[in-house]
């Protein structure tokens, strides 16, 4: 039998970081923000690369780590928006896009809260929605990612396993609970096809027909 952990561990590995996304997640261990593990990222810029998605918003900027990954996938017109409560993640954000080389004018950072800000971005305006917020939130994110992806869109949530407890029934975490509601729910959405991978702390992605 193969060895799980020795598994994602390599996995990990394989994801080379260079210096502009190095120091983006220096910068969010020194604001307290818990980055995408190499491992998405590598994810992320691949999946962007490969849906050509010219829209893209994320909740739950951090220091630009994964922005960064993104915007390294996505054709060279393409727009980011990406949404944070705290003005210092933005600020740290921009900081790590300007290093990236993308142009200030491809990138909007929408302080606020998802829930006020998601209501207000138009239907089906989207090829990709990324969800890395709390565990505990993604069930109400999700729902406005649907609804903001075009056909062929793309909704991809981060720590969809919420560490591992999601996938054991015994535990009872608020977060997990509702994480296992979340996947019943995107797997009988009839308008989606969904994956969950077991990358980093677990991958949850859903097509749009």
């Amino acid at each position: 039998m193969t060895d799980k952990s020795a598994s994602w561990s390599y996995a990990e590995g394989l994801a080379v970081e260079d210096t502009v996304v190095a120091r983006a997640r220096e910068r969010s261990l020194e604001l307290g923000v818990s980055p995408v593990s190499p491992g998405v990222g590598a994810v992320l810029t691949v999946l962007a690369a490969t849906s050509k998605a010219h829209a893209v918003v994320e909740v739950g900027t951090g220091a630009g780590v994964s922005g960064v990954c993104l915007l390294r996938g996505l054709p060279a017109r393409s727009t980011f928006t990406t949404i944070d409560t705290d003005l210092e993640h933005l600020k740290a954000a921009r900081q790590a896009f300007g290093e990236a080389g993308i142009p200030s004018s491809r990138v909007r950072t929408i302080p606020g809260r998802a829930h006020a800000v998601l209501p207000r971005l138009n239907d089906a305006s989207y090829d990709l929605v990324f969800l890395d917020a709390d565990p505990g939130g993604a069930l109400d994110y999700a729902d406005e990612g649907v609804r903001l992806l075009r056909q062929g869109g793309l909704l991809v949530i981060n720590d969809a396993l919420d560490h591992g407890r999601a996938a054991n029934a015994a535990h009872r975490e608020t977060s997990a609970v509702r994480l296992r509601t979340l996947h019943r729910r995107l797997l009988e959405d009839e308008r989606l096809d969904t994956a969950l991978l077991p990358t980093g702390p677990g991958l949850f992605l859903a097509s749009r027909r």
